[in-house]
């Protein structure tokens, strides 16, 4: 489950972004493709390297900084804006794959998590509109 019951439950406060699983799957993204960008050419550290990194960080960031607003709606906002991301991210995965940056088998391990991560966002906000008729 990507969530922890009490964490969705609580209106008008604000959550601990660690307490969700969706955060920490696209924590550990972000920290991955940290690692596997370190040896993309050095012609890309302004282009694709960055763009990669900045769209993966952006997943978790936006889960967090929707944690942070008052209201169910802005969370779910700020999810949805995590789901675009996390989309931008299995883009650039497999720009970074077709343009041999990327191994085979480092794509192989990345996307699966990048996806489940979407699946993940997609379930979190579905429940978050059904128990606030959002």
């Amino acid at each position: 489950m990507s969530f922890r019951r009490s964490a969705i439950s609580r209106k008008s406060s604000m959550r601990d972004f660690r307490q969700f699983d969706v955060w920490s799957k696209a924590h550990a993204l972000t920290l991955n493709i940290y690692r596997q960008t370190q040896d993309f050419p050095q012609c890309e550290l302004y282009g694709l390297t960055s763009q990669i990194r900045r769209s993966a960080a952006s997943v978790a960031a936006n889960i967090a900084e929707g944690c942070g607003r008052q209201s169910d709606a802005d969370f779910a906002r700020f999810l949805n804006i995590a789901a675009g991301s996390v989309s931008e991210t299995e883009y650039h995965l497999l720009l970074a794959k077709d343009l041999g940056y990327l191994a085979e088998e480092a794509h192989s391990q990345l996307e699966p998590l990048a996806a489940e991560v979407r699946r993940m966002l997609a379930g979190l906000l579905r429940r978050l509109q059904a128990n606030n008729n959002l």
